[in-house]
């Protein structure tokens, strides 16, 4: 069984920050890529950014020059620094852990509010 969990939501003004995290644990080596993905209430599940075993990053374009995306591989964790934030931000966002055998595991989501 694998377990994903994040952590790091909340509430946060316009232009504040926050940093999410999230570790993926039980039977699983290690995550081949791991990503962060936002669903809002009337959208569908969309990534927001992806990082890969060769540190390889993807970004939405509405979130580059404002998010960073980490990892740490060694523990099957990755981060979220979310910096400037805005209103259109705010969504349920979810952890995905890929594997190289193509095992797919998602958390249970963490919210981000961001109020104007």
């Amino acid at each position: 069984q694998v377990r994903v969990v994040e952590s790091g939501g909340g509430l946060v003004q316009t232009g504040g920050s926050l940093r999410l995290s999230c570790t993926a644990s039980g039977r699983i080596t290690s995550c081949y890529a791991m990503g962060w993905y936002r669903q809002g209430p009337e959208n569908e599940r969309d990534m927001v950014a992806r990082i890969s075993t060769d540190r390889t990053t993807n970004y939405a374009d509405s979130v580059k020059d404002r998010f960073t995306i980490s990892s740490n591989r060694a523990r099957n964790s990755v981060y979220l620094q979310m910096n400037y934030l805005k209103p259109e931000d705010t969504a349920i966002y979810y952890c995905r852990c890929q594997t190289s055998i193509g095992g797919n595991y998602w958390g249970q989501g963490t919210q981000v509010t961001v109020s104007s």
